[in-house]
């Protein structure tokens, strides 16, 4: 059991590393775009390319109001990483730590 609570420890984190990055990817982009930046910077591609795909998903979901041009899908992309940070990666450290302790919890 101590090696499934080190591979689920590991497994959190690094996901808690991918959502960090990915967190600090969406900020860096949201502030970039305030300031018309140049398109054909590559690290703007980058934020682009990478952050677009989320955008556009949320986007389909998220109902369109009369908020003019406010986007509210960096700012959603936000609050669900955010979540699964605090939920799903503490989950799997929680776990991790009672298979370490031989405890298992109930399961509701």
């Amino acid at each position: 059991m101590i090696i499934l609570a080190n591979f689920l420890n590991a497994i959190a984190n690094v996901l808690g590393i991918v959502i960090t990055f990915f967190t600090w990817m969406i900020v860096i982009q949201a502030l970039i775009s305030w300031v018309n930046p140049d398109p054909y910077n590559p690290i703007v591609r980058f934020l682009y390319v990478s952050t677009e795909p989320v955008y556009r998903i949320l986007r389909r979901v998220l109902p369109r109001g009369h908020l003019g041009p406010v986007d509210f899908a960096p700012l959603v992309a936000l609050f669900v990483l955010i979540f699964l940070n605090y939920f799903l990666v503490q989950t799997i450290k929680d776990y991790a730590l009672w298979l370490r302790a031989g405890q298992l919890p109930p399961v509701f």
